[in-house]
């Protein structure tokens, strides 16, 4: 296995995207969030609303056509999209079409897929589809790393080999055993080595979240130094991939969409997404700190790297 290095601030402020004065809102990223469902709409304004406050140029939004109402009244900087559903109310397969004609339109650069999408078998079909056919950056969470579990082995390795796209997936370790088969205990007494593995293996940048969130390319290893047990709470992975999708978009300002970017935006990401839980711990504390806070905070995070 490769040395792991820990996160620093001196090292991710590096990572930090500059803004050029006479930069405009097409320079810094167009994101796609594709998220939510009947009862799980909190998941995809918390991951859209993360992308548009960490820096990204343009957010859309697209959620189940009746979801979206809901979405649309709580955000006003981000765009929204409704997507074909199913009788549930969760992206139906029909909705894999819609989203290609957003890419081909040359409104996304980043594709964000998971957050609150469901498990409903329809949806896990549109996900794994999504995954095939939509071969842009993107950053797979949630229920597209449960839809991604359903597939063994080599089924997983096919979709990946055949992407020419980079792609990042952030399981907690619940998901990290459900995609690697392996019982969460054994995820958990070989962190480092179980992301690299699952990086290797499908040619991706992993970031196992949880205590010393691990962030690999199957090669380098770092391990996170921010955050808290605060941080174990419903939503605040939702905004970890927002800020992620939007991170990596200005990453790649000067560079391309690479494996080494993907690697660089996770760093950057998870580190200021510890970071605002720390400052957060100010004025709340672990018991009370909500995913919401950290969106509060991130200007405070920003200037700290900054500084």
């Amino acid at each position: 296995m490769s040395s792991e290095h820990k996160l620093t601030a001196k090292y991710v402020s590096k990572l930090l995207p500059r803004r050029p004065l006479d930069s405009h809102k097409g320079d810094f990223g167009r994101i796609l969030v594709v998220a939510g469902s009947r009862g799980m709409t909190g998941a995809a304004v918390l991951a859209a609303s993360a992308a548009m406050s960490s820096g990204a140029g343009l957010v859309t939004l697209a959620v189940p056509r009746s979801q979206h109402p809901l979405v649309a009244s709580q955000l006003l900087e981000v765009l929204t999209h409704p997507l074909s559903e199913t009788e549930k109310a969760t992206l139906h397969p029909r909705a894999v079409g819609e989203i290609e004609d957003l890419v081909q339109a040359g409104s996304c650069d980043v594709l964000v897929l998971g957050p609150g999408l469901s498990s409903y078998p329809a949806t896990r079909v549109a996900i794994l589809e999504i995954l095939e056919r939509v071969d842009i950056p993107t950053v797979v969470d949630a229920d597209a790393l449960n839809a991604l579990a359903t597939q063994k082995g080599f089924l997983q390795k096919k979709i990946f080999s055949g992407r020419r796209a980079p792609a990042v997936l952030t399981p907690h370790p619940g998901e990290m055993s459900r995609l690697m088969e392996l019982c969460g205990s054994r995820v958990q007494e070989n962190r480092s080595g179980s992301a690299q593995a699952l990086s290797r293996d499908l040619g991706v940048v992993c970031v196992l979240k949880g205590y010393r969130t691990v962030i690999t390319d199957g090669s380098k290893i770092f391990l996170n130094t921010t955050g808290n047990p605060g941080l174990a709470k419903g939503g605040t992975g939702d905004v970890l991939a927002g800020m992620l999708g939007a991170l990596w978009a200005q990453v790649c300002i000067p560079s391309r969409y690479t494996l080494e970017t993907a690697l660089n935006a996770s760093c950057l990401a998870v580190y200021l997404h510890g970071l605002c839980a720390d400052l957060a711990l100010r004025e709340t504390t672990e018991q009370t700190l909500l995913a919401s806070d950290l969106l509060r905070y991130l200007p405070q995070a920003f200037r700290k790297l900054k500084s």
